[in-house]
């Protein structure tokens, strides 16, 4: 009777344990697509609150069942080569978004000329300045026109061309052709990952291509990005350091970080949560 108990119980147990490691498994497929598709063992390990050895062994199981691949300092899901849906991105750290675009609106002054690109921070940015007057817009975002145009005496410019579905931005040769034709004080970009060994990076080319224009005829060139960014990967990178002026974000950027924007002569503005 008594080995039966013993036996009866281990299995209980295993039963429990496995339950546990499925469950985990699938809180870190949901944080690795909320984090862009990538993202490193110690930032998991902090969300799950759990230690990174529990996450490299979960980790361990979603590798052999091919959802997820490791990377030098982190994990990947499998199919990462996108971004979440708009209207989920513009959910996702809402309040933190929010607090980014009252700091880049504050540098921005009535008559200022800018551009906007279809990223969900600025498009919290785009609503900031919706008390700002006689602005001079360009943009590839339906959503910024529609924020900024007729109001304020602003001017607003939208690039031609088909408007994505999942995100109302037009992209392709005529809009890139429209964004040459304008000089702006300032390009105001968001992006998919910022890390210490790449710098800023894109989940898609199109908007990489047009970003990197829009960047070419700016006078000042402002990254804002919430602190989610921080520690990841994406496909593509979107310019070299040095080619940027000014990151916005909400929380203190970790030492490599700090590092890199320190040598590549970029301004940090972090910590506008606390502010």
């Amino acid at each position: 009777m008594a080995n039966r108990m013993t036996a009866l119980t281990a299995t209980a147990t295993d039963e429990a344990d496995t339950q546990r490691n499925t469950h985990r498994e699938l809180e870190i497929l949901a944080q690795l697509r909320l984090s862009g598709g990538s993202c490193r063992v110690r930032f998991l390990a902090d969300r799950l609150q759990v230690s990174e050895q529990t996450v490299r062994r979960n980790v361990r199981g979603l590798e052999i069942s091919g959802l997820i691949r490791k990377v030098h300092g982190g994990v990947q899901l499998v199919d990462a080569m996108t971004e979440a849906p708009f209207h989920q991105r513009m959910n996702v750290n809402a309040s933190h978004k929010k607090a980014i675009a009252a700091r880049v609106a504050d540098m921005i002054s009535d008559g200022d000329s800018l551009f906007l690109d279809v990223g969900s921070t600025t498009a919290y940015v785009a609503m900031a300045l919706k008390n700002h007057q006689n602005l001079f817009v360009v943009t590839n975002s339906v959503g910024v026109a529609h924020t900024l145009s007729t109001r304020n005496n602003n001017r607003v410019f939208m690039a031609a061309g088909e408007l994505r579905p999942h995100d109302g931005g037009a992209f392709g040769d005529r809009a890139i052709d429209f964004i040459k034709q304008f000089n702006t004080q300032y390009a105001i970009l968001s992006v998919g990952a910022i890390n210490a060994e790449a710098g800023f990076m894109l989940h898609d080319l199109q908007e990489a291509t047009l970003s990197r224009v829009a960047m070419s005829r700016a006078q000042t060139k402002i990254i804002a990005a919430d602190s989610s960014k921080f520690g990841h990967r994406g496909p593509i990178q979107l310019a070299e350091c040095n080619s940027i002026d000014i990151v916005v974000t909400d929380q203190p950027v970790d030492n490599n970080i700090a590092t890199l924007m320190n040598d590549s002569d970029v301004d940090v503005v972090d910590g506008v949560m606390n502010a």
